[in-house]
């Protein structure tokens, strides 16, 4: 199965930064798997999964075209939002918003929130280029990255109608992927030539990098406070 979802989400100088990363060796972990196809759909992307176990994702038609999906009970549901060339749902809280981005004829995304049949824009901050909403807690509060004008990317937190950016102190770019109902935020960011994870509680930036590792990219983070880390 092929990987569609990198592509839409980040600009072409990240993927350079993660292609980089060279891995310490892993201990070696047990987990049982379940494979999920969408029916006809030439490949699968599983994005996120509440406390219902609800899924959400993206699948790539015969046409190569990239669509969103919800699995509830056996049930796909495709999600398109309107007009798009390619969408993708990332995360979904525990009543039900869905958010991700999607992608115009002219290459640029504009992150979403989706629930109840009704999608809601997330652009970025005022002057954002392009953005993408990665998560949201149960509170509606939303993180994700945007490009500003000269192209580099920024981490931002969008609660009510109020962005706030999020960039760890000498970052150079910034992605949020991930916050919990406490509102602590998990996110990764380019830093000297490596990108580095932080954990930001509101007020200050704790850096929570894998020991030992080149890379770490910190993707979500649960009631507990514990991160979803990559390296």
């Amino acid at each position: 199965m092929k990987t569609c979802r990198w592509l839409l989400l980040f600009p072409g100088f990240v993927l350079v930064f993660m292609m980089a990363a060279t891995a310490a060796d892993a201990p070696t972990l047990t987990f049982k798997f379940t494979k999920y196809n969408v029916p006809g759909a030439s490949a699968t992307g599983i994005g996120g999964i509440n406390n219902s176990g609800v899924i959400v994702g993206e699948y790539e038609d015969t046409k190569s075209v990239q669509h969103c999906f919800m699995l509830s009970g056996g049930k796909v549901t495709t999600i398109n939002y309107p007009k798009a060339a390619s969408d993708s749902c990332i995360h979904i809280n525990s009543k039900g918003a869905i958010v991700g981005a999607s992608k115009n004829t002219a290459g640029v995304t504009k992150g979403f929130v989706y629930q109840n049949g009704k999608f809601t824009d997330v652009p970025g901050p005022s002057g954002a280029r392009s953005a993408v909403a990665y998560g949201i807690n149960d509170s509606g509060v939303v993180v994700g990255t945007y490009t500003d004008a000269k192209d580099e990317l920024h981490g931002f937190e969008l609660k009510g109608k109020t962005y706030k950016i999020l960039d760890p102190p000498g970052s150079i770019l910034t992605i949020a992927t991930g916050i919990n109902n406490a509102g602590n935020v998990v996110m990764f960011y380019g830093k000297s030539g490596a990108l580095e994870s932080a954990l930001y509680n509101g007020k200050t930036y704790k850096t929570i990098n894998v020991p030992g590792a080149a890379n770490s990219f910190a993707f979500d983070i649960n009631t507990e406070a514990t991160s979803f880390m990559r390296r």
